[in-house]
């Protein structure tokens, strides 16, 4: 029985792999890389990895593409096999010549890379993305590397930002902070709006991208800063930033960290925006907040069709 397979986790199981030769979400040419990838291996005899067992060369290929026709490929290997490397990636950028193609070296018991060297092999270390905004009637263009987070729907996440606009009502002179800003791209598109944004963000890397998008974009009032954001967001921090009227929080699954959400009631901003893709744990953040904060709005928004996923946006306005 063929047991190697290059596919999407079945639901529950972090071990099990479904084979996949075509998803219909996903734009080409993702399902021609994903099986080109899958039959190099086998033709090859390049082992496939076992979580259970920690053995095995390939472990894991991310594929990401953009509305502008750009395409970035992340392979990772579980050890440092330069001649596999070199001839498997010169082979596959031969063939489908990504704009961006990279590769991690991972020995770690899990696919998490944030702390791990991605090397760029062939084309550039990002690629880009553009978002309309709806009111202005024009573009911006987003950087994105291979550790930044983007919203993976890229049309929905037009609406979603247009909306987050709509609802925190920004005005020119008040100064809004963006946490959990990965790319900036809240940050860059609301940023006509307001006086300043302020971006905060774990992921280094993607701060240094945040800061570039702001430059491509010819954006002077946005202020970007890596670091977790319990740390960061701190009474001497807007002491020496200012005091944000509004706020836009769109953290991971897993919700703020209570001394985040905290640290909101302790700010008490007038408005605050949260965004999620976890209404279970926004709903438990929400809970803390409403000592001080009323929910106003909220609008879902189908970012993963054929998924019981949602995004989801609440309004909160200061009692």
């Amino acid at each position: 029985m063929e047991r190697n397979a290059l596919g999407f986790h079945i639901p529950g199981r972090f071990d099990k792999i479904l084979d996949i030769e075509k998803c219909y979400l996903q734009p080409e040419p993702t399902n021609e890389i994903r099986n080109w990838v899958k039959k190099y291996a086998l033709d090859n005899d390049i082992s496939f990895y076992n979580v259970r067992n920690h053995r095995g060369y390939l472990r894991n290929l991310i594929i990401r593409t953009t509305t502008t026709e750009q395409t970035m490929v992340i392979l990772q290997v579980a050890e440092n096999q330069p001649d596999i490397i070199e001839t498997m990636l010169s082979a596959l950028n031969k063939t489908f010549a990504p704009k961006s193609l990279n590769y991690v070296i991972n020995n770690k018991k899990n696919d998490t890379f944030n702390d791990l060297e991605v090397v760029n092999f062939a084309g550039d270390s990002f690629i880009e993305e553009t978002m309309a905004i709806e009111e202005s009637d024009s573009f911006l263009t987003f950087r994105i590397g291979p550790k930044s987070f983007y919203q993976t729907n890229s049309k929905q996440a037009e609406r979603l930002y247009s909306k987050v606009n709509d609802l925190a009502k920004i005005k020119d002179n008040e100064i809004v902070y963006d946490l959990y800003t990965g790319t900036g791209t809240i940050a860059n598109y609301l940023a006509h709006r307001a006086k300043k944004v302020i971006g905060l963000e774990y992921v280094p890397e993607a701060i240094e991208d945040a800061k570039i998008n702001s430059k491509i974009n010819n954006i002077h009032n946005t202020d970007f800063f890596a670091g977790d954001i319990k740390d960061l967001l701190t009474p001497g921090f807007i002491d020496s930033h200012g005091q944000p009227e509004v706020i836009i929080t769109d953290p991971p699954r897993a919700g703020m960290h209570p001394s985040v959400v905290d640290m909101l009631n302790k700010v008490k901003a007038n408005r605050i925006v949260y965004v999620s893709c976890n209404p279970a744990t926004q709903a438990r953040d929400i809970s803390v907040l409403s000592e001080l904060y009323k929910v106003e709005a909220f609008q879902p928004v189908d970012m993963f069709p054929h998924t019981h996923h949602v995004e989801n946006i609440v309004l909160l306005k200061l009692k």
